[in-house]
């Protein structure tokens, strides 16, 4: 067996809550939530009062420990209070992607046994429907409430001053839900021990300085805006700037404004920052560090944002289930392509998903990650739980990827998405980061298509770049010719305004199967 442990130095594992070790950091009198389209502010101190004021709120309306409320908000400085105010009075928050539709928040709502839903006004007519035959029993709006719903601000009450005893090693503190590639997703239970040692693993090198801020568009529902942008900088000392929704000129405006060293991003974004025309209006200068996470990033891209911007291009890697970093790049440095080095705590091994053998180092094969960071299970799902957590702690991520000699991890593709072509393994990853460095194309997505003789056929959806007409099959053929094997070539393309990806960046491969399925 070949196992491959961190450089770094174990850290202790903690026995404080998330919100206790976000309070322990806390900037008390620093300016550490910031609303970016209005200017709204909360230091540290207005932010710990409003949370233990909101928990002694829930508290009276009878949440306990084993109860859960379900948060569907965008980015708001409110949803960080809120956050830590359910995890304050010992509940479980659930984070909804308020993109959903009435069914599938049903199906969250009844999924969690939520008693609560906390959204805001826009989303409170889906709401409405959403919560019939649920347990929820009361819907809170931040901001003005519409008829039938509760205010935030009417929550408030007595603060509690402690934290509800809870066992920080047991109790579920966030349950998102992860997108899964089939079905319907499955709440992944995330203990307070999971979520501090994270932020830890995180904080032993990621060089942040008390007092900086970051700009989060990345939402907060998923796991990544959750720990990566709000956790980890509040419990640093440091700030978040939030937004809404993603809109690039906002976010360079506020990027400028606040000046923020470094900036987090997901695929889509990072090709915008290395090719679009707007960033060459703006002074970036102050940038130390883009990192890029959620999904692979080609080294051509990485290397195009190093140059542009005059900064270090980075990558990470992690999952829900893995609350959700086991790779960064260390101290804001890393290697073109690769996703880091492991975190501190952190094991991992590349193992053949066939014959469950270790693979040679530099070859490719699932990868396997054990640590304290690991998920408790699946919500009510103990055979998916067993399927993906071995008897030894094993959680098998279901991502293919190998390691270099010096401890980088480099990802090639997810296990389920490799192209079978004629008995080769083409890996879509690899074949979409060659397509975007394509001077007409903006972005690609890369599947399978079902083929009698040849099993698969890798099949690219592209978008053409802004002012480019669309290249031809027969263009990105010769552009890809030489750059990949000749089994890796594409055999058909579909030119699309929009490659589909769910919030975080992950490309949506099944809507495009669907497509082609349905003709």
């Amino acid at each position: 067996m070949t196992i491959y442990t961190s450089s770094f130095d174990d850290i202790a594992l903690s026995d404080l809550t998330i919100t206790q070790r976000v309070f322990a950091g806390l900037a008390m009198e620093d300016v550490v939530l910031v609303d970016g389209p209005s200017g709204r502010t909360f230091t540290g101190a207005q932010m710990m009062a409003a949370v233990k004021s909101l928990a002694g709120g829930l508290a009276a309306r009878g949440l306990t420990p084993g109860k859960s409320v379900a948060l569907m908000a965008p980015n708001l400085p409110e949803y960080c209070i809120a956050f830590h105010a359910i995890c304050w009075a010992g509940g479980t928050a659930t984070t909804i992607n308020p993109t959903y539709t009435a069914p599938e928040v049903h199906h969250q709502l009844n999924d969690a046994d939520a008693e609560l839903l906390i959204t805001v006004g826009p989303f409170a007519e889906m709401a409405g429907e959403a919560v019939q035959g649920t347990g929820v029993t009361e819907i809170v709006v931040i901001g003005d409430a519409p008829d039938g719903t509760t205010p935030l601000s009417a929550l408030m009450g007595p603060p509690l001053e402690d934290q509800v005893p809870v066992d920080v090693t047991d109790h579920v503190a966030a349950l998102p839900y992860s997108s899964g590639t089939t079905g319907l997703p499955k709440g992944v239970m995330l203990t307070h021990r999971n979520l501090v040692v994270n932020v830890d693993q995180m904080l032993a090198n990621a060089d942040l300085i008390p007092g900086e801020k970051t700009v989060s568009f990345l939402p907060f529902f998923h796991i990544y805006g959750l720990q990566v942008m709000m956790n980890l900088y509040l419990a640093a000392g440091a700030g978040v700037v939030t937004m809404p929704r993603f809109d690039l000129e906002m976010y360079l405006n506020l990027c400028t404004e606040y000046q923020t060293p470094r900036l987090w991003v997901v695929p889509p974004v990072a090709l915008a920052l290395a090719a679009h025309p707007i960033l060459d209006t703006y002074d970036m200068s102050y940038v130390q560090q883009v990192n890029s996470a959620a999904a692979p990033l080609g080294a051509d891209v990485s290397e195009a944002i190093a140059k542009r911007m005059g900064t270090r291009a980075t990558q990470a890697y992690g999952l829900t289930e893995l609350s959700p970093a086991s790779h960064v790049s260390p101290s804001g440095y890393g290697k073109p392509g690769a996703s880091g080095v492991n975190v501190p705590n952190t094991e991992c091994r590349i193992v053949d998903p066939e014959t469950l053998q270790d693979r040679p180092l530099g070859e490719d094969g699932e990868i396997w990650v054990r640590g304290p960071q690991v998920m408790k299970g699946y919500l009510k799902r103990p055979d998916a739980t067993a399927e993906c957590i071995t008897t030894e702690g094993w959680f098998r991520t279901g991502d293919i990827g190998h390691y270099d000699d010096e401890g980088y991890l480099y990802i090639t593709d997810r296990l389920k998405e490799l192209i079978k072509y004629k008995g080769f393994q083409v890996a879509p990853a690899e074949v979409e980061a060659q397509l975007v460095t394509h001077p007409a194309i903006a972005d690609a997505a890369v599947i399978g298509k079902p083929d009698a003789e040849a099993g698969e056929l890798p099949m690219a959806f592209i978008t053409p770049a802004p002012g480019q007409d669309a290249p031809s099959l027969g263009d990105v053929q010769s552009y890809l010719e030489g750059r990949l094997a000749h089994y890796k070539q594409i055999r058909e393309m579909e030119v699309t305004d929009e490659i589909p990806k769910s919030a975080s960046g992950k490309i949506l491969r099944r809507f495009l199967r669907d497509r082609i399925a349905g003709g």
